[in-house]
């Protein structure tokens, strides 16, 4: 199906533009959520005449969203989950939990807009990209960790997944005899 394109959408076009697409992303999100009109005489008409509003009205969203850009680009968050001894997280945080952590913050994003191809699922500093509008897109830093305590010394760039960073106990120093008795005589049936 041919639309002609009432904003810019990243990886297929920009406003003004006739493009072909799959019927059903057209029928299921272009056409309903106003981002596409169908290809016709008529429609092409009628987007000439309205060219001028639809760019004033995307510079406007353009405009509103570089302020909260700049505002929340480049900010981390602490976001604290359990974890086990190797940093595997017990559940995941996806663009749900990002969406709340950022709200908690007063900033009011769409889960549409955080683009997360996957589920963070160990601690550490993770990178989150955040689309705002077609043209602008930032990045925030989740500093996911088991503590705040964890989270602070995971900022300075500190690993925390091994037992000297969780518990200060040196792995590399560690020997079979200071687990085992050497003089302990294996065999239970002399003792008898």
């Amino acid at each position: 199906m041919e639309v002609i394109l009432l904003e810019r959408i990243s990886k297929l076009g920009q406003m003004g533009e006739t493009v072909k697409v799959r019927d059903g992303f057209a029928r299921n999100y272009l056409l309903p959520l106003g981002k596409a009109l169908r290809a016709n005489a008529a429609n092409k008409a009628r987007f000439e005449a309205e060219r001028a509003t639809l760019e004033a009205r995307n510079l406007e969203r353009k405009s509103e969203a570089q302020k909260v850009a700049d505002v929340l680009g480049g900010k981390s968050f602490i976001v604290v989950r359990s974890a086990g001894e190797t940093g595997q997280l017990y559940g995941s945080v996806a663009a749900r939990d990002v969406v709340e952590i950022l709200a908690a913050e007063g900033f009011n994003i769409g889960r549409s807009q955080v683009h997360m191809n996957t589920p963070i699922k160990a601690i550490g500093l993770h990178d989150v990209a955040i689309g705002l509008h077609a043209e602008v897109e930032i990045t925030v830093e989740l500093n996911v960790a088991r503590s705040a305590e964890e989270a602070e010394r995971q900022s300075k760039g500190e690993t925390l997944t091994s037992a000297d960073a969780i518990y200060g106990i040196d792995e590399d120093a560690l020997r079979p005899e200071d687990f085992f008795d050497p003089e302990a005589d294996g065999n239970a049936e002399d003792d008898a």
